[in-house]
């Protein structure tokens, strides 16, 4: 039983790491100026399953906190308390206290003093949002007419009970008759009716009586205990299912009963439990309703609405690396089974089969990269706030879908390039005028797939990078020697060296040296690289370049000086057999190939590896391949020979080796030998003066 109780908690705290990033998205919605009551609800209902999950497991110090925050936005949610700027930074701040709580509670860090954000919350439930200077106004106008403040709450009250418990009413014929009466253990935990009844009204439900009759005397009431059952009227066009998530969270002895208007309604008495196929997420017992067409009480709920599951991501890598093997060995079969024993065999169906489960799991894996962009509003408000700056945030492309263990390591990065962007990239107000531009800065936060490549750019319209003053930062902390020669590409990539820091002091956003580095280490252990483009005084632009996935892409098996290496599939345009003198040197290190009238610069990859240096072929005894770069373009890269194409799955070389510029890492092929994954971007890109590694024998 503990077990199946901890893997429910597990589960609890995985929706309160969703609820938190929903909460965060919409209060900084909220503060953009958006506070339409789709995105006050959402937060709403954030708040409200992070409170009802701490009751149920006894996280008290979550639950007295999300209680008071739950309470004020449903204020704000019902329209008494305006969602004003300085309303929704109080609860910013109060969701900072909510997120150290959730924190707290799952074992990572100490309980938080929530006292102030508490205090700040339960002042803005008294004021409901408005000034103090109203405040005493109104309490001025209150005692002129021999009324206290109390007096004027307590009728608001009354009135607001009487509005709660109309006369009853029929429900029309085909509508869901609602039936729900709390328990004392739900009570007891914090709930609320009131705010369950304002969930259904959410949907398009409306209260049609309350029964009292088990309300006892005024000297024996217990104010831990439920004795109104409320009935509600809900739209038949609304699935059960709809109705039940209103009840998520509440005790499993409360009575929730939800049949079709026209179905005999039961007694007010608890329900028996309902089997366990008809209980909702949290156990309460819910009435099995008669079945209709369109409702999921027909047994067919795939055909109405989508279901999912949760899953540890731990089982989907074991299921992605077991995938991984199974490429392997269809390789290997595919290697020793001659093309008519292959048939024989059905080893094209067996390939087939094996690439849509691939796909399948890799598809599990997707997420949209909103969830790593999510959080830079609010970060970028707390740096402007810090710096004083005006920046304007543009992001695009949040849709863009990427393997889920790149998203989560791409945080830091992310983080990092924005703090730079903002400390040494963004202007003061008085430099931007100076310099004719508006005193507000922009910064631009994209995503974008292109072929087997998802492109991660944060750009910014400030000063552009110092190059003078980097070198000579790079030669003062012995980066560089004072004599090197370096072109601006180098200088740039300075940024990212360890230590590298052109700030004068250290703040609580710079100058440690440690930002930039942390975003080429973290995407170069992805198998990606930063590019870094900059133009003086007009702006700088970050771009890392990631793989779309971290398991298996479609591959050229290709030979230069007897070594086998792939060449990713995604890159390639055609492939060309030279004529002789289709294939020219331009300078002794140079040469270019002539197609279809234009001239295409080659590379030979021997040379660039330092493989068979003393064994220059004839270009007219290789292949060139066409691929296309995102910095250069389309290049021509020169080979020997090429053996296959076979989809392969991608080993990292960075447990047992530094990155090596040009390679993205490794793989099995079907005989047992490994061959080195080439990496196009890095391969085609502008000569650099920066070491490579030399391979030798590393693949047979």
């Amino acid at each position: 039983m503990t077990a199946e109780l901890d893997e429910i908690q597990t589960m609890f705290f995985e929706e309160c790491a969703e609820g938190l990033d929903i909460a965060e998205q919409g209060l900084s919605m909220m503060l953009g100026g958006n506070v339409s009551k789709e995105v006050i609800a959402n937060v709403f209902r954030a708040v409200h399953s992070i409170k009802g999950g701490s009751g149920a497991f006894g996280h008290a110090a979550l639950l007295g906190f999300s209680h008071c925050f739950e309470n004020v936005l449903d204020e704000v949610r019902a329209g008494q308390i305006a969602a004003t700027p300085e309303v929704t930074r109080i609860m910013l701040g109060a969701f900072d206290v909510l997120a150290d709580h959730v924190a707290a509670a799952r074992g990572g860090a100490d309980v938080p003093d929530d006292g102030p954000a508490m205090a700040a919350l339960e002042r803005l439930l008294e004021t409901k949002g408005v000034t103090v200077a109203v405040v005493a106004a109104v309490e001025d106008s209150a005692d002129e007419f021999g009324f206290s403040p109390v007096a004027v709450a307590l009728e608001m009250f009354d009135e607001a009970m009487l509005d709660l418990a109309p006369a009853p009413m029929p429900p029309a014929k085909g509508d869901w008759s609602l039936r729900f009466k709390p328990s004392r253990a739900a009570l007891a935990n914090g709930a609320e009716p009131e705010l369950l009844i304002r969930e259904v009204e959410r949907i398009g439900g409306r209260v049609v009586g309350v029964e009292t009759a088990a309300l006892p005397g005024l000297h024996d009431i217990d104010p831990e205990d439920g004795y109104f059952l409320w009935i509600m009227t809900v739209p038949g066009d609304l699935e059960r299912d709809a109705i039940g998530e209103c009840f998520d969270f509440v005790a499993p002895d409360s009575l929730i009963e939800i049949v079709e208007a026209s179905a005999p309604t039961p007694d007010c008495a608890p329900a028996a439990p309902a089997p366990a196929a008809e209980q909702d997420a949290a156990g309460a017992s819910v009435a099995t309703a008669p079945a209709r067409a369109g409702s999921l009480a027909d047994g067919h709920a795939g055909d109405t609405a989508a279901q999912s599951i949760r899953v540890d991501l731990s089982k989907l890598d074991m299921l992605l690396n077991l995938v991984g093997e199974l490429v392997i060995r269809g390789s290997i079969l595919s290697d020793r089974l001659a093309p008519e024993d292959q048939e024989r065999v059905e080893l094209p169906e067996l390939a087939r089969l094996t690439r849509e489960i691939q796909h399948t799991v890799m598809s599990l894996r997707a997420q949209p990269i909103r969830q790593a962009f999510s959080r830079v509003p609010r970060m970028l408000r707390d740096l402007c706030d810090a710096t004083g700056k005006a920046v304007q945030l543009e992001i695009s492309g949040e849709s863009t879908e990427i393997d889920k263990g790149v998203i989560e390591k791409i945080g830091d990065p992310l983080t990092h390039m924005i703090r730079n962007a903002v400390d040494h990239g963004i202007e003061s107000a008085d430099e931007r005028r100076a310099a004719g531009k508006p005193p507000g800065g922009t910064i631009r936060v994209s995503a974008e797939q292109k072929g087997a490549r998802i492109f991660v750019r944060v750009s910014d319209d400030g000063r552009g990078i110092d190059r003078a003053r980097v070198r000579a930062k790079a030669v003062e902390k012995f980066i560089v020697a004072a004599d090197a020669v370096l072109t601006d590409e180098e200088i740039d990539q300075l940024i990212c060296a360890p230590g590298f820091s052109t700030a004068e002091s250290v703040s609580s956003i710079s100058g440690r040296g440690v930002g930039m580095d942390v975003v080429r280490s973290n995407v170069e252990s992805l198998g990606g690289r930063v590019d870094i483009a900059s133009v003086p005084g007009e702006g700088t632009s970050f771009t890392m370049v990631l793989p779309l996935t971290l398991a298996i892409l479609d591959g050229m098996i290709v030979r230069l000086a007897g070594q086998r290496f792939v060449l990713p599939l995604a890159n390639v345009i055609e492939t060309v057999k030279p004529e002789p003198g289709q294939v020219r040197p331009l300078t002794p290190t140079t040469e270019v190939v002539e197609l279809r009238g234009s001239y295409v610069p080659v590379k030979r990859l021997t040379d660039f590896f330092g493989i068979a240096a003393n064994d220059r072929r004839n270009p007219e005894d290789c292949l060139v391949i066409i691929v296309e770069s995102e910095k250069a373009g389309h290049v021509g890269l020169m080979v020997d020979t090429i053996d296959d194409r076979r989809e392969v799955v991608i080993k990292s070389l960075d447990q047992n080796l530094h990155p090596i510029c040009g390679l993205g890492g490794a793989t099995i092929l079907g005989d047992g030998s490994i061959a080195l994954i080439l990496d196009v971007d890095a391969l085609v890109a502008p000569p650099s003066g920066l070491a490579r590694s030399v391979i030798k024998g590393s693949a047979a």
